[in-house]
């Protein structure tokens, strides 16, 4: 078993958690370490870009009053 197999991922036309890289590459997010992380992944991936988009504004000098 590879190191792959062992990863979980998260199918988005399904929209449930599998182990290992069953589904084709663009249906799937991950891998992730855990089951329960890929169940929570559009959590995940909401939070990032939320952060990202702060860090875009920081870096841009938006939303800073002088």
């Amino acid at each position: 078993m590879s190191d792959n197999d062992k990863q979980w991922y998260f199918n988005m036309v399904k929209g449930k958690a599998e182990l290992g890289p069953i589904s084709p590459i663009e249906q799937r997010m991950g891998p992730y370490k855990t089951k329960e992380d890929a169940e929570h992944a559009w959590d995940i991936v909401t939070d990032r870009n939320a952060k990202w988009e702060e860090q875009d504004r920081r870096w841009r000098g938006e939303g800073y009053h002088r």
